[in-house]
């Protein structure tokens, strides 16, 4: 079974969300009785909180409760790619030719 990545424009969502922006369920409604069932793993481990923070790199799976396979599974990224980090410059910031004079009140002001 392919996992489907599924982009989200945050580092994090709510496995309720997911669950249903992964077309892993019709509705919100069909995804609370399934997440209240036990039939949904987060990295492997059955999870019955709805409002279970995920983060990027998180997987979801949806058991067949019968024979406890998993029938469906998306993993959570994010729209800038997986590694992308909100407190990391990295290679968008190189120091060496950083503006030193810069003045922030210049361009508050504007």
């Amino acid at each position: 079974m392919q996992i489907q990545d599924v982009t989200i424009r945050d580092q994090e969502i709510r496995l309720g969300q997911f669950v249903k922006l992964a077309n892993l369920v019709e509705t919100g409604g069909v995804a609370k009785e399934l997440i209240a069932s036990g039939a949904v793993t987060v990295n492997g481990q059955v999870d019955t909180r709805r409002g279970k923070v995920l983060h990027i790199g998180d997987e979801v799976g949806v058991l067949d409760l019968d024979t406890q396979k998993i029938i469906a599974a998306a993993r959570v990224v994010s729209e800038h790619g997986a590694d992308y980090d909100d407190d990391e410059l990295g290679e968008y910031f190189d120091e060496a030719t950083a503006d030193d004079d810069f003045d922030p009140e210049k361009w508050r002001n504007m």
